[in-house]
């Protein structure tokens, strides 16, 4: 499974392991250059779901991103068929991300990073889907 953390200038993604247990961070790339790699990225990995974080406000409304995350998935979708997408509420997964790292021993540069942020926050995302599912 596949997990993404979309953004309007990058994308974070997480994959699984074998057994969908374990959600672990990927890569950040640039968001105008996601389906350039998720092209590579499935021609390498057998990838059967893609789990996408919706966001939400804290009232549960809609932001201003989430039309964009809507068209990104109807894009996947039309793309690749054979692939099942799934939403998940992504609220508080930014700040549970730099938690992670801090936690993790990560240097005060390495929590920073934009991009180290947004991979970690697709694979928290990726889990908290497998977790619902069990």
């Amino acid at each position: 499974m596949l997990g993404l953390d979309f953004g309007l200038k990058r994308t974070g993604l997480a994959l699984t392991d074998d057994a969908c247990i374990i959600a672990s961070p990927l890569v950040t790339v640039n968001s105008a250059e996601l389906h350039i790699y998720l092209e590579d990225l499935f021609s390498k990995e057998q990838i059967s779901d893609i789990v996408i974080g919706m966001p939400k406000g804290l009232d549960g409304l809609d932001t201003d991103i989430t039309s964009n995350v809507r068209e990104l998935e109807e894009f996947l979708r039309k793309r690749y068929p054979d692939k099942k997408t799934h939403f998940i509420d992504e609220r508080f997964t930014s700040r549970l991300a730099a938690r992670s790292l801090l936690h993790g021993g990560a240097k005060r540069s390495q929590r920073r990073q934009k991009d180290n942020l947004d991979k970690v926050s697709a694979a928290i995302i990726l889990q908290d889907f497998l977790d619902y599912r069990r």
